[in-house]
């Protein structure tokens, strides 16, 4: 299976692409083929170090063939930068291809991190995400609150539940055993991806718990 990262050169993209190139094909998109190629071999080698051999590859490319190539699809992106993004990617994707939606409307604010889909009546990620779909059943809504400083340090086990949003019984089963790559990471199931928007709120919520009780890098974990 081939999982490309759109965004792949950012922390998160940098923490998915070392911890999945144990067993999968991980391709980094950028607007640069370049630079994602230098990110690439940056990572491989970082890959090698905490893991030893390790069964999958990492490669670099330009956004649209990564898209074009990949069975999975990660999109690492702000949230500013979904239409611009995805307009030029999405429709270029397989039709089986699984989309991945980790992206979050939010913004600093003097009161802290707000979500400005409910701040400014902007959509949700997963609404603007979906206006770009050819097949709007293969979106999936996932990783909105995984710290992304723990995610680069490939050897450091997280212990996390990560919620899941999705319409297509099979996509999600296709992110659920991503997720269970990534030791320490649990999978909750949401319901359908309209129900996204509660997962996307998740993260300012967590953000200003963090600042406001000095905690370092927090996740959620329902017990």
């Amino acid at each position: 299976m081939k999982v490309g990262i759109i965004g792949g050169t950012g922390g998160m993209g940098k923490g998915f692409a070392l911890r999945w190139s144990q067993n999968f094909d991980v391709i980094i998109g950028s607007r640069d083929a370049a630079r994602a190629s230098e990110s690439a071999v940056e990572y491989t080698n970082l890959a090698k170090e905490a893991f030893g051999e390790i069964k999958g590859t990492i490669s670099g490319n330009d956004n649209v063939s990564v898209a074009k190539e990949s069975d999975v699809l990660i999109l690492s992106i702000p949230y500013e930068n979904i239409d611009s993004v995805c307009s030029g990617i999405l429709s270029e994707v397989k039709d089986s291809c699984v989309v991945v939606s980790p992206i979050v409307p939010m913004t600093k604010t003097d009161v802290g991190f707000e979500c400005v889909s409910i701040k400014e009546n902007k959509p949700f990620s997963y609404k603007l995400v979906l206006s770009h779909m050819k097949n709007k059943s293969k979106l999936v809504s996932a990783f909105h609150v995984i710290s992304e400083k723990k995610l680069i340090n490939p050897t450091l086990e997280l212990d996390y539940d990560i919620f899941v949003c999705g319409d297509d019984n099979e996509s999600v089963q296709v992110v659920n055993s991503l997720i269970d790559e990534i030791k320490g990471l649990r999978s909750l199931y949401l319901g359908p991806i309209e129900l996204s928007y509660l997962a996307e709120m998740c993260t300012p919520l967590l953000l200003n718990a963090m600042i406001r009780n000095k905690i370092k890098n927090p996740g959620i974990k329902i017990i």
